[in-house]
């Protein structure tokens, strides 16, 4: 009984006419599933770009999903879940980054010191006041791995509250789509 093309699959039908032919084995590993490599990339051997987003009227949590992101290589075809594969990324005008609903006044950052009394909580609106960049640093920081990979990765954001940067040198690419 001779077997369709659909039957058996383009890789039945090669290895047929591979043996038939008397080819060598070393094509025949070729189509042999057996011998498939799981592909894990090397930090060394990846080639890194350099990123700019433009937060002015975005709202905060879009910018951060989007700089960790490219911050941890996802976009790339050759993403290693246990290596650092991202690029780096620049984030410019923090201080004008929206924030939706009412959370301009009731979010509350907390800090605690491990001393008695050493609880200390603020409003987004005061941390904007005095600190715009740790904004979206902590939206950005809680989207990474919590070990020293994700240390390692939050390492190449770079955050500035106003529009110049000093990464001009690097030629980032501007991202268009959040």
């Amino acid at each position: 009984m001779v077997e369709s093309s659909d039957a058996i699959g383009f890789r039945g039908i090669a290895r047929n006419n591979l043996l038939r032919s008397g080819q060598a084995t070393t094509l025949l590993a070729l189509f042999d599933s057996h011998n498939m490599k799981t592909f894990s990339a090397k930090a060394n051997e990846v080639k890194r770009n350099w990123w700019i987003i433009d937060a002015q009227d975005q709202i905060l949590g879009r910018v951060a999903v989007k700089a960790a992101t490219l911050m941890r290589g996802k976009e790339k075809a050759i993403y290693t879940s246990h290596v650092d594969t991202g690029d780096f990324v620049i984030v410019i005008n923090a201080d004008k980054v929206r924030l939706s609903g009412k959370k301009e006044e009731a979010k509350t950052y907390m800090t605690f010191s491990g001393y008695v009394g050493g609880h200390h909580s603020e409003s987004v609106k005061q941390r904007r006041a005095h600190h715009p960049e740790a904004l979206v640093e902590h939206a950005v920081k809680g989207m990474l791995p919590h070990n020293r990979l994700g240390r390692h990765v939050f390492t190449k954001l770079k955050v500035y509250a106003g529009a110049e940067h000093p990464h001009a040198s690097q030629q980032p690419i501007p991202v268009t789509s959040l």
